[in-house]
């Protein structure tokens, strides 16, 4: 069995991003789109593409807080027979290769109800992940899931926005571990970024509240807009770019054209490039 979680792949990797004093990249796909084959090959290219932190989707049918393309992402997956357990699956079959490359599941509570809270705790920390991302379980809520991933040793990784204010914070940093995920702008994910002097007064004041890395999402597009948000906060997270790569390689029919895959893992080698301060892939 792999290495669990609570060995701290996560405190481990930005420790290392830290001592080579640059950010990371922290990419997002959703788990079997645009089907399972595909999905499998581009997760486990992303670690030599250059992706520091992984997060996986998990399909669900109603993603609320996801724009367009990551919406349309998770019903692809869906419509292909993908289910939470298939997730995990994806999740071992990466720690055959990569015992390293930390992992992070995001999604929302109800998949994860209907397979039974302590019953995925565990089966998610012995497949390999490293920490959760649930939009839609507000601290209120830790006992039904935070706590007992946290038990298990599972970071749980909470969203911070800008309307985010001081008395808040505590409440929302409370029972947060691995790192604190900084959503940039306002509204559903991937349609518009926020400008850099926004991010850098929002991740100063962020650091007064807690010691965890923060990476910032939400409207990062290109490579020189990772190396910017990099530039301020300890990684740079891109989702709807990648995922729109991935719609690109569609046939007419939702298939995948032949090198889809080598074409979504090399846009991931530009933003890696980018986060890194260099001009395109060594």
């Amino acid at each position: 069995m792999s290495e669990h979680a609570d060995s701290g792949r996560i405190r481990r990797r930005f420790e290392t991003l830290k001592a080579a004093g640059r950010g990371g990249l922290v990419t997002f796909v959703t788990a079997g789109d645009p089907d399972y084959e595909t999905s499998r090959e581009i997760v486990l290219g992303l670690p030599q593409a250059g992706a520091d932190v992984i997060e996986l989707g998990m399909p669900f049918s109603d993603p609320m807080a996801d724009g367009p393309a990551i919406q349309a992402a998770s019903l692809r997956a869906l419509k292909r027979g993908m289910k939470l357990a298939m997730v995990l699956d994806l999740v071992r079959d990466f720690r055959k290769q990569d015992d390293e490359t930390p992992i992070v599941l995001m999604g929302y509570y109800n998949p994860i109800y209907s397979y039974g809270p302590e019953r995925f705790v565990a089966d998610a920390r012995d497949a390999g992940v490293d920490g959760l991302i649930v939009v839609d379980l507000p601290p209120e809520e830790d006992e039904e899931l935070c706590l007992p991933a946290l038990k298990a040793g599972l970071n749980f990784i909470r969203l911070a926005t800008p309307t985010t204010d001081d008395d808040r914070l505590p409440a929302v940093l409370s029972n947060t571990s691995g790192f604190v995920y900084y959503v940039s702008v306002m509204g559903i994910t991937g349609t518009t970024s926020a400008a850099e002097g926004a991010v850098r007064t929002a991740v100063e004041r962020l650091r007064r509240h807690t010691a965890l890395p923060i990476g910032v999402g939400f409207g990062i597009r290109t490579p020189d807009n990772a190396r910017a948000v990099a530039s301020v906060a300890d990684a740079a997270v891109v989702g709807s770019a990648i995922v729109e790569r991935i719609v690109a390689g569609l046939g007419d029919d939702g298939s995948p054209a032949p090198g889809l895959a080598g074409k979504v893992l090399d846009f991931v080698r530009e933003l890696a490039a980018g986060v890194r301060g260099r001009e395109g892939p060594e």
